[in-house]
């Protein structure tokens, strides 16, 4: 039976990547993007979709970057679709990337937030996991030194969260904890109630992103899924900490937005 592991991190590799070519420039771009997308999420979860004009120099039409996060799910996709018109009357080229991905994007980088949630959805559905608060405080609430004139002061916020992941048709748990911190200017308790909620929710995304970095989706030949949780020596501290917020100095490290960067950095080329 066939195994395909999914990870909660920005797929990089060149076995997940299709480039789409020799799209005729009869239907416009957005609807190119929605064509391409229909017909490639069938094949399963997408990270990327983009469309780009050819390069002045080629003829006329367009050329995609095509993104998933199983290697065996990119190969099938292009397998079936090489050749094909689809969506228009002319076959596209489709192939896999042969771009040698640098160094530096070839690192395990978290997805943001919102891919987390789009990624367990489509593979668990919406009733397939669940998240939990165990503890969510407010370490530092200071003003800090130096009066700015008139009344008004700058102050820190800072909020940690830890947080509980579970996967109950799969008996899997896992946790995920994130300290973030803020310094404004406060002008008055409006502003502080605003960028106490906004930490507040800031704290939750980014212990629930850690919590998913644990996760591993393993997809099955028969279109199953299994969940299994990695197990670090962080993992097991977070665990032993029923009730308590014990973060470490690896929880304090930066996560990306929503929108993850450097996946630009292999869209740097023109049609062929």
């Amino acid at each position: 039976m066939d195994v395909d592991v999914l990870e909660f991190v920005v797929p990089v590799d060149n076995n997940k990547t299709l480039f789409v070519w020799d799209i005729q420039p009869t239907l416009a771009e957005d609807v190119i993007y929605d064509r391409l997308f229909g017909v490639f999420s069938s094949f399963g979860p997408l990270y990327l979709v983009k469309v780009s004009p050819n390069a002045p120099l080629h003829p006329p039409g367009f050329f995609a970057l095509i993104k998933f996060y199983s290697a065996a799910q990119a190969l099938k996709a292009q397998q079936l679709t090489d050749g094909r018109s689809l969506f228009q009357s002319s076959p596209l080229k489709v192939r896999l990337s042969s771009k040698q991905t640098p160094h530096f994007l070839s690192r395990n980088k978290p997805l943001g937030h919102a891919r987390c949630l789009e990624l367990a959805n489509h593979c668990l559905g919406f009733n397939g996991w669940t998240s939990d608060i165990i503890a969510l405080k407010e370490l530092t609430n200071e003003e800090e030194e130096g009066e700015e004139g008139g009344g008004v002061r700058r102050r820190r916020l800072r909020f940690g969260c830890l947080l509980q992941l579970s996967f109950p048709h799969h008996k899997q748990t896992t946790r995920g904890a994130a300290v973030v911190e803020d310094s404004f200017t406060c002008t008055g308790p409006d502003v502080l109630l605003q960028r106490r909620c906004k930490l507040q929710k800031l704290v939750r995304d980014r212990a629930l992103v850690q919590a998913f970095t644990t996760v591993l989706l393993i997809l099955l030949g028969n279109g199953k899924v299994m969940v299994e949780v990695k197990r670090t020596s962080d993992q097991f501290l977070l665990e032993q900490s029923e009730g308590v917020l014990q973060v470490n100095e690896f929880c304090q490290s930066e996560f990306p937005s929503d929108v993850d960067e450097g996946e630009d950095e292999e869209w740097n080329l023109t049609a062929s």
